[in-house]
């Protein structure tokens, strides 16, 4: 693998965040990589979320603070402002799961050849000591899987930046599974270039938008099922695979993790 230094850009998106955010912000500052940009966008939050941001001296952070029209909108903002090589997003209630992992993903990187790379990821309890519900094994991209209902972890999706100037941003008419349609309008896009990492990327706490309650879940779904068929990757059989391929995750714990 050859070429320059990396730089990643980092999007955090905040609303009223002050609860989560410091753990989020400590995982970022403790990696062993140098190269990185720290773009916040926040919603306008109420609580202390941007005195914690303000007060946090990490060397490279964007922040910016107005109305916005939700998690997917304030991402698209934190893309068109990010200058760096690669672009990924940590939200303010997760953690990167090691000192290590941005040192990893650019590793990764390094080959000119690679347009993404994704990992593994844990869904933990928000109340400490924080319990590992499901464990996301990723395993390997290709196009069948993602035809059965597969798609890798959002939050460890790294892409290069000319990805998303190439099939642009996320769809905000998605109000819960834009990541979803994002991932299957660009992966069969780039699929020789999709790089697993087999590494655990990002710890995430359980109690998403889309898992909150039946009607949101039925949402997703309805959402999930328009996403397959824009991209004409699939329909209800694939709706069926994604759903019942979670089950796996509440049983499925490598040695390695605790």
């Amino acid at each position: 693998m050859t070429g320059a230094a990396i730089n990643i850009s980092m999007i955090t998106a905040t609303f009223n965040s002050g609860a989560t955010l410091p753990a989020t912000l400590q995982s970022l500052a403790a990696q062993t990589y140098g190269n990185v940009e720290h773009l916040v966008i926040d919603g306008g939050s109420s609580d202390n979320t941007m005195t914690i941001v303000q007060s946090d001296r990490f060397a490279n952070r964007v922040a910016l603070s107005e109305p916005d029209d939700g998690l997917f909108d304030a991402l698209n903002k934190g893309v068109a402002k990010a200058t760096g090589d690669v672009i990924g997003i940590l939200h303010s209630d997760d953690v990167l799961a090691s000192s290590d992992v941005l040192e990893s993903v650019a590793r990764e990187f390094r080959d000119p050849a690679v347009m993404a790379v994704y990992g593994n990821l844990t869904y933990e309890t928000r109340e400490a000591p924080h319990k590992i519900i499901r464990y996301w094994h990723s395993g390997e991209f290709t196009l069948l899987k993602l035809r059965r209902g597969w798609m890798p972890p959002h939050p460890t999706l790294y892409l290069r930046r000319p990805v998303y100037e190439r099939f642009g941003v996320f769809d905000c008419s998605y109000r819960i599974a834009a990541d979803y349609d994002f991932v299957l309008r660009v992966l069969p896009n780039i699929a020789g270039g999709v790089r697993y990492l087999d590494k655990l990327l990002v710890r995430m706490k359980v109690g998403g938008t889309s898992n909150r309650s039946l009607k949101n879940i039925i949402a997703k779904s309805a959402e999930d099922l328009r996403a397959l068929r824009s991209n004409e990757i699939g329909g209800w059989g694939s709706l069926l695979l994604k759903n019942t391929a979670k089950i796996g995750q509440f049983w499925h714990r490598p040695a390695s993790i605790s």
